[in-house]
């Protein structure tokens, strides 16, 4: 009995340390394996998990979008500029049949005066400097004449004719500072140096 008992008591242990090794064995087999599997991502995973971490943020995005629509309106600005620069100019024909160019301040007063069917007239000459910095042009049927930092403004007819014989913008009048308007039995222009009046076909000249 006691020799039966030992054999037995043998065989179950035996049994269970096969038992363990089993197991353990499995529990490697199971561990090599995902860390198998881990390792040995497929190519297009590993790139989807990269890409992902990548990525900019929300924020960066939108920054981006965000310079793309400012350098678009910049373009836009600027593109609006040159526009209107080239809005504010114009080339006519003189009466001697060349090309004049009209910009700037001056065209805009030049167009607001009737242009070349106005009675300015078309251009017969380009645009000059004055004394001081100012500048003037003239045309057909009077000159503009514009002071530095000044409006332009327009001289014509005995009005102009009296300006020039007192120096014009160099004399003591010097530049305008109205076109001519209507008074009693005339027409008056004023000057930085004074006024001129054309009253029932006389003129007076009537400095500060």
């Amino acid at each position: 009995m006691h020799h039966f008992a030992r054999r037995t008591a043998g065989y179950t242990t035996a049994l269970m340390a096969a038992t363990l090794l089993l197991t353990a064995g499995c529990g490697d087999d199971d561990n090599d394996s995902n860390s198998a599997a881990t390792t040995s991502l497929p190519t297009a995973v590993r790139t989807s998990v990269t890409a992902q971490s990548t990525t900019a943020p929300s924020g960066s995005e939108t920054s981006g979008s965000e310079t793309s629509e400012s350098e678009t309106s910049t373009a836009q600005s600027a593109t609006s500029t040159s526009a209107s620069e080239s809005a504010e100019q114009t080339k006519i024909v003189t009466p001697g049949g060349t090309e004049v160019a009209v910009s700037g301040d001056i065209y805009e007063k030049y167009v607001r005066s009737g242009g070349p069917t106005g009675p300015l007239g078309a251009p017969t000459e380009a645009k000059e400097s004055g004394p001081d910095g100012g500048e003037y042009q003239d045309f057909v049927g009077g000159t503009i004449y514009e002071a530095k930092d000044g409006d332009p403004y327009v001289v014509w007819g005995e009005i102009r004719k009296a300006w020039e014989d007192n120096g014009g913008a160099n004399g003591e009048l010097g530049y305008p500072t109205s076109d001519e308007t209507d008074i009693a039995g005339g027409k008056q222009s004023t000057f930085t140096g004074g006024t001129i009046t054309w009253v029932d076909g006389q003129i007076t000249v009537t400095p500060k």
